[in-house]
């Protein structure tokens, strides 16, 4: 995912949430509604985590120095997480809260505004439809073709676009929600129906904070390459002549834009080290090549002994030679 893109949907999931979050506390204020308080609160907890989306992303771009190494590209994902306990915490379980609240004592909409949210929540539908229009466009240019979106958010080693791809979803079914709740109130009179509504709402955000902290935390134990960028490299070491075997291969994303690689290869003949540090030279140069994101690689030269190691698995790879 490019770093423009991904703040392209998430500067338009907090300028929208920002001011549906305003429109939805007047309209509580005014209505009494609890499905629209719910709303409201969920528009802040997303508006804070787009602002600590954007946050991951700058600390994420400090150079490396002595006791980071490997730079700080992780910081995104560490935000990502906290993103997911802010939705779980502030979103889900107030709005469980105010449900139970409204359910043990309920109590009728404002006779004079009642059709205000209604109002207020057809238009914060239109606008997180756009919010969601920008994040699938942007997504459409990182995600792989075939790919299935479940696969997406699953596999995404940046972490914004999927959050606020989830965010966005769930915004668009709990305003669905909101609606049926305040609708059915509006029409039957029966406060039950807008309880039940803040109920789905808080179930629904548990729920996409659970799968948000899943997929992050994940991430934050360390993920290696994706399957293809995976046999990329491996296509990329082994179009050459000078390598026999690899013997090991091990990935691990050290930041969402910035991939490991660490091989021990088998060279085809006995070289001097100024030969063999060209040959390793060459296949950095093809790996990244492949694989832009690989930019920490180190290849280290050897002579494959089966006695010595492993038996070959995923991990390990015959080579076929050249003709």
């Amino acid at each position: 995912m490019s770093a423009s893109g991904g703040q392209k949907a998430i500067v338009a999931a907090f300028l929208a949430n920002m001011g549906i979050a305003l429109a939805k506390f007047i309209a509580w204020f005014l209505s009494g509604s609890a499905s629209m308080l719910a709303e409201a609160i969920h528009s802040v907890a997303d508006s804070g985590n787009q602002l600590l989306l954007m946050l991951g992303g700058r600390k994420a771009r400090r150079t490396a120095d002595r006791s980071h190494p490997f730079g700080y590209g992780r910081e995104r994902y560490v935000y990502a997480f906290v993103v997911s306990i802010i939705l779980f915490s502030v979103g889900g379980l107030f709005a469980i809260y105010e449900a139970v609240d409204k359910l043990t004592h309920p109590h009728e909409l404002d006779p004079v505004w009642w059709w205000l949210p209604l109002v207020v929540l057809v238009i914060a539908i239109g606008l997180e439809s756009f919010s969601l229009r920008t994040a699938v466009r942007e997504s459409n240019l990182v995600r792989e073709p075939g790919q299935s979106w479940v696969s997406f958010v699953r596999r995404a080693k940046a972490p914004e676009l999927p959050v606020v791809l989830l965010e966005d979803i769930g915004a668009l079914v709990g305003l669905t929600f909101a609606l049926l709740g305040v609708g059915l109130t509006v029409i039957t009179g029966n406060p039950l129906f807008d309880a039940l509504g803040t109920l789905a709402i808080g179930i629904l955000l548990v729920l996409i904070a659970i799968v948000l902290g899943v997929e992050t935390k994940s991430l934050l134990v360390g993920e290696g390459a994706t399957k293809a960028d995976y046999d990329r490299i491996v296509d990329a070491i082994q179009s050459g002549h000078e390598v026999e075997k690899v013997i090991h291969l091990k990935t691990l994303y050290l930041g969402p834009d910035e991939l490991m690689v660490a091989a021990k290869v088998a060279l085809t003949a006995d070289k001097s080290v100024r030969e063999a540090s060209a040959d390793i030279d060459e296949m950095e140069a093809r790996i990244r090549a492949a694989v832009p994101a690989a930019r920490v690689i180190y290849i280290e030269p050897d002579i494959y002994r089966p006695s010595l190691d492993p038996a070959p698995s995923t991990d390990a790879f015959v080579l076929k030679s050249s003709d």
